[in-house]
């Protein structure tokens, strides 16, 4: 049974019985290892029933659910099911309803039926199978005893290399899907590779940091204007114009094309094609990202006193007093623990979408465009809440999180209304319909931006605007191709076999910092400049001025030679992609950064918290 779950799950992963074969000849160590995690359930809930079949059926069950789930992520955005992906268990609904139409297919339904006809079998043989009197106490322990030795990081470890399976080695979540499978993929996550510790770390190697971290920082002056600040995360926005071929009678980005002769602005590095908006907010106002952390662990649901170790992006401005820092969000209070980690992260207000309309805006076209709010309604909610501040005599940073562009991408979502003519005579007229979805969503996004601005530009409260795009829409089409395997930016929709340049493009968006008076962007106004989830924070807080930590002023220096560091891929400051670090062709002074980092992330994350304290004082305090 248990080889029957493998096989029934790898079918739906892998979509076709020949390539489930071949992985089985590639990798039997790996087969057996999983099988073994199906039969031990098996065994141990047949024991509890006395009924090797009725016990089948729950676990192969939940074989099937786990791998359909992987398959509708895959469909989503292109990488496997993790088990990070499970803190978001209790809002499944939502994520579903979220994502749009989800069809299981058709191996999915051949699959069930194959381990249905498996458990058919043990029920005709049930007889043979039962588990009475002594059997049933032997079978008893001994499955109790393995599942023991199972559930614990050394017994796993010990089994897995009899049948040569690495828990250890840290690997890309596609990779590791694609060389263990979906099972055992999921089983290392559950045991964390350890995180390998600085070279003779103690309190006085981390001393040696902190001294170090000081010789490379300057302590800052308080400006001498202090700016509202709105940071905006749109949606699923970026420049169509780096679709190839496809074209548009109009610009869809008018607003955002003339704000960029202003404004800093460019690429956006993301760590996500389509999906994991909350995975993004975490690291872009706390510094650390999923490679910090254990395999398998959600960053949005970790233990609370992980948020607080380090002073968040918001808590560089609130720490003088002068500034209130709120967070705005166009949908519910349901998804990514936003409840939990925003009051962690410094923000002592938070309004979703019901709140937003309470607060009196009148609007013609009304607070929803599509399925969900108007992002012009939802600037509106924004704009009040910074005048609120700004009566009360302080500063307002607001972090704001758009919705109306959101997917799914039906063809009905905004009444079939397109505003600017598409032409792109390869696709079919479906695929168009899913494609003019897209660009109404991103030319609404481009208008509210345009009102905002517009509204900025009369109201004499110095203003900062960061707006930027969280990643792109992974834009499936009728038959199961994206946007993106149909024009050739990638081969397929799973990231296995995709270049580090075909990354690094899917996994970018475009962002701008926008002033209402030019000069709180001195003289770097229409720039261009690479940014990222991890460098947008720091580059702000170098224009503002504002004194900071020396964690953040850390990251600052860390974010001109690496702009992303994750599990996939590596880009270096200047925006030039890789698979690891260690190809990137760093200069010892970019490794010495970047090994500062990891000293100093290790101490607060995993290490004593040595120096953590002293990180969020300023240097040389």
């Amino acid at each position: 049974m248990g080889l029957a779950v493998t096989g029934a799950m790898q079918w739906i992963s892998i979509g076709t019985l020949p390539g489930v074969l071949e992985w089985v000849r590639d990798y039997p160590g790996h087969l057996a290892m999983s099988a073994l995690l199906w039969a031990v359930p098996v065994y141990v809930l047949g024991t509890l029933v006395g009924r090797l079949w009725a016990a089948a059926l729950p676990v192969g069950a939940a074989g099937l659910a786990l791998a359909l789930v992987d398959y509708f992520k895959n469909a989503i955005n292109g990488t496997p099911l993790e088990l990070a992906d499970f803190g978001l268990a209790g809002a499944a609904g939502d994520v579903a309803g979220l994502a749009g139409d989800l069809t299981p297919p058709q191996d999915f339904w051949l699959a069930g039926a194959a381990l249905l006809f498996c458990v058919l079998l043990l029920f005709l043989t049930r007889r043979l199978t039962a588990l009475e009197g002594t059997a049933r106490g032997r079978t008893c322990l001994l499955s109790l005893t393995l599942a023991g030795i199972l559930l614990t990081g050394s017994g796993t470890r010990t089994v897995g290399g009899w049948l040569e399976v690495d828990f250890y080695t840290r690997m890309d979540p596609a990779e590791s899907h694609s060389l263990h499978g979906l099972t055992l993929s999921l089983w290392r996550d559950a045991f964390p590779q350890p995180k390998t510790p600085p070279e003779g770390y103690d309190e006085a190697y981390m001393l040696e940091v902190l001294e170090r971290v000081d010789q490379l920082l300057d302590a800052r002056a308080e400006p001498e204007v202090k700016p509202n600040i709105l940071f905006i995360l749109s949606e699923s926005f970026y420049d169509l114009g780096r679709l190839p071929v496809i074209q548009y009678d109009g610009d869809p980005l008018e607003h955002f094309h003339a704000l960029e002769a202003e404004s800093v602005s460019g690429t956006f590095h993301s760590h996500y094609l389509g999906y994991g908006t909350g995975y993004l907010e975490i690291p872009m106002l706390y510094g650390l990202n999923g490679l910090d952390l254990p395999p398998g662990t959600n960053i949005c649901f970790q233990d609370p006193a992980v948020y607080e170790r380090f002073d968040a992006l918001a808590e560089q401005y609130t720490g003088s007093g002068d500034y209130d820092a709120e967070m705005l969000h166009a949908y519910d209070n349901t998804l990514y623990n936003r409840t939990v980690t925003y009051p962690l992260l410094g923000f002592n207000g938070l309004y979703f979408s019901n709140d937003i309309q309470q607060m009196g805006i009148e609007r013609e076209d009304g607070a929803y465009g599509g399925y969900y709010m108007r992002d012009g309604y939802f600037f509106q909610g924004m704009l009040k809440r910074m005048e609120a501040i700004n009566r009360e005599g302080k500063r307002a940073f607001l972090f704001g999180i758009t919705m109306e562009n959101h997917q799914p991408f039906d063809p009905e979502k905004f009444n079939y209304e397109c505003q600017i003519p598409l032409i792109a005579p390869q696709f079919t007229p479906a695929q168009r319909d899913r494609l003019r979805v897209m660009l109404e969503g991103i030319t609404r996004a481009d208008q509210a931006l345009g009102e905002l601005t517009d509204y900025l530009r009369t109201c004499g409260e110095p203003t900062i605007v960061v707006f930027f795009g969280d990643h792109r829409p992974n834009l499936f089409m009728p038959g199961g191709d994206t946007v993106y395997t149909l024009l050739g930016l990638c081969p397929e929709n799973d990231t296995l076999n995709w270049t580090e340049a075909q990354i690094n493009d899917l996994y970018s968006t475009d962002y701008l910092i926008w002033a209402n008076d030019p000069a709180l962007l001195g003289d770097l106004a229409g720039t261009r400049r690479e940014s990222s989830i991890t460098a947008l924070g720091p580059q702000l807080l170098e224009l503002t001025g504002t004194p900071v930590s020396r964690y953040w002023g850390l990251l600052e220096k860390v974010s001109r030679v690496c702009l992303t560091q994750t599990d996939l891929y590596f880009v270096d400051g200047e925006g030039n992609p890789s698979f690891t670090r260690e190809e990137a062709g760093l200069s010892p002074e970019a490794l010495e950064l970047l090994e500062l980092r990891d000293a100093v992330v290790y101490d607060a994350v995993y290490g004593k918290q040595y120096i953590t304290e002293r990180m969020n004082l300023p240097p040389g305090a």
